[in-house]
């Protein structure tokens, strides 16, 4: 018998999931590809995306125009990632780093997974951390109550409670709230839309001079790093999809979710900062709302606006309690996101209470999770690629045996290509990357300059990987190299 890992057993049938990241069988695959564009329009539900919308008018000096391109270009590419690597969940009915196992074998997935979870808990951070301000905003609008450490702490600790709360609950529960949220803050955007066409000087937002290649291409990389950080995790709410499900629907929910909120966030978000250019510059990313919009609307949007960062952050956790599992923490999914929730409330009080400028925390932070990120993208699509054409998807029983007898044990728990591939990218990606402090060797360079390192970073893996050797699975003498791995029908899908 194989020596399973970690993983809860059991199914989704009731409002609290409790499978754990053991597969999905056949019998359970009832999710449909509509159900994933409430999620990807809720995981983009943040004010987070008004603040970047104006760095880019601000600190990139871009025009609207070159704006709305931005936010295409950003949505489209990210998140159409995030939909092409999530049919790898629906091969597999697993979460996208347990999936990551048979590409960088059960021991060397440790490496890329640790580095994405601990890249999780600063995402996490920054949403808890946003969510606070918010209610802080709400209280200071309402009230007139001053925010003080006392306050901070409070909010800081109901807002991480809440999201710890929903994300336990599992895929049932996000998927009812994702979808309420997206018609209330759809809703409320349409007002704050109609607002500004009204109460905007138009001929200031348009006489801006046009920034520079460079700066646009950069913030292509700014607004696309939120995206590149949710690809890993795309296989976690698709695992429920029925192996029939189609591919390019999968993308298209995916891309066209995410652009809905992305574009348009990101365009009042530079219009924004046209009639309040201090607006990247403050030192928290949601009060400026309070001075942009009137009361009686800036608050009710600040509420459905909170509700939908809580909604990310659950996503984020629910995501993260797979990816504990994987690592090791043997306890249920819905438990296992405790680790992050606490991680959320050290890192959220010393951003609010000791760092000087949220906003160059949070642009660093992006920086360094695309690149982060990257690196284990470019790996693990060639992987995909391959399965694809061989039609040999996954083992489930191998992904859960973490022992000698796994299929993707390779060479003492390693895939050494896949390994190679990653480290070489990741330590290029870095060298193409400048914040504010750390600059890379090649951080001048046209790619450095642009801000393209995370570009660079997934073609460095994709060309190194495919171009050494295929790992060779553990493929039982009984079982033809070619047959199917899991009792999926082997048709390319």
């Amino acid at each position: 018998m194989p020596h399973t890992s970690d993983g809860t057993a059991g199914a989704a049938k009731g409002a609290i999931e409790t499978r754990g990241i053991e597969p999905v069988p056949d019998s359970e695959r009832h999710g449909r590809v509509r159900e994933l564009f409430p999620t990807w329009v809720a995981a983009n539900i943040s004010v987070l995306l008004l603040t970047m919308g104006a760095g880019l008018v601000v600190f990139n000096g871009l025009n609207l125009w070159q704006v709305l391109l931005v936010g295409i270009c950003a949505a489209g590419v990210s998140y159409g990632l995030v939909g092409a690597l999530s049919v790898a969940g629906k091969w597999g009915g697993a979460p996208g780093l347990t999936l990551s196992r048979a590409t960088f074998g059960v021991r060397g997935n440790l490496f890329p997974g640790m580095i994405i979870w601990i890249a999780r808990f600063g995402w996490e951070t920054i949403n808890a951390v946003t969510g606070a301000y918010a209610i802080l905003t709400v209280l200071d609008l309402l009230f007139a109550i001053k925010s003080n450490t006392v306050l901070i702490v409070v909010t800081l600790f109901a807002f991480v409670g809440c999201t710890f709360l929903v994300s336990g609950m599992g895929r049932t529960v996000l998927q009812v709230c994702n979808t309420w949220s997206t018609y209330l803050f759809g809703a409320f955007s349409v007002l704050v839309l109609g607002y500004l066409v009204t109460n905007t000087d138009w001929d200031s937002v348009f006489s801006r001079p046009a920034g520079s290649t460079a700066t646009l291409i950069a913030g292509i990389g700014t607004i696309a790093a939120g995206g590149i950080s949710w690809v890993p995790s795309g296989p976690d709410f698709a695992r429920y999809l029925p192996h029939r499900a189609s591919g390019r629907r999968i993308v298209a929910a995916t891309a066209s979710g995410a652009g809905l909120v992305v574009v348009p966030m990101v365009l009042m978000g530079a219009v924004m900062a046209v009639s309040v250019p201090d607006l990247a510059k403050a030192t928290d990313p949601v009060s400026f709302l309070g001075d942009v919009l009137p009361i009686w609307l800036a608050v009710p949007y600040l509420l459905t606006a909170l509700v939908g960062m809580l909604l990310i952050n659950s996503l984020s956790m629910y995501s993260a309690g797979f990816t504990a599992q994987t690592m090791g923490v043997r306890l249920p999914r819905s438990l296992a996101v405790s680790v992050n929730a606490v991680i959320s409330l050290v890192g959220g009080l010393l951003l609010m209470l000791v760092a000087k400028s949220f906003f160059g925390s949070f642009i660093t932070f992006l920086t360094l999770l695309a690149v982060s990120f990257s690196a284990w993208i470019g790996v693990f699509a060639v992987d995909m690629a391959r399965r694809r054409k061989r039609a040999v998807r996954y083992d489930g029983d191998g992904l859960l045996d973490t022992g000698r007898t796994s299929r993707y044990w390779y060479a003492g728990g390693f895939a050494w290509q896949a390994m190679l591939a990653w480290g070489v990218a990741l330590v290029a990606g870095l060298c193409f990357t400048k914040v504010d402090w750390y600059s890379g060797p090649l951080a001048t360079t046209w790619i450095g300059a642009n801000g393209l390192g995370w570009a660079a970073t997934i073609l460095i893996a994709a060309a190194a990987f495919a171009a050494l050797p295929e790992p060779r699975e553990n493929v039982p003498a009984a079982e033809p190299e070619a047959a199917g791995a899991e009792g999926i029908p082997q048709q390319v899908h």
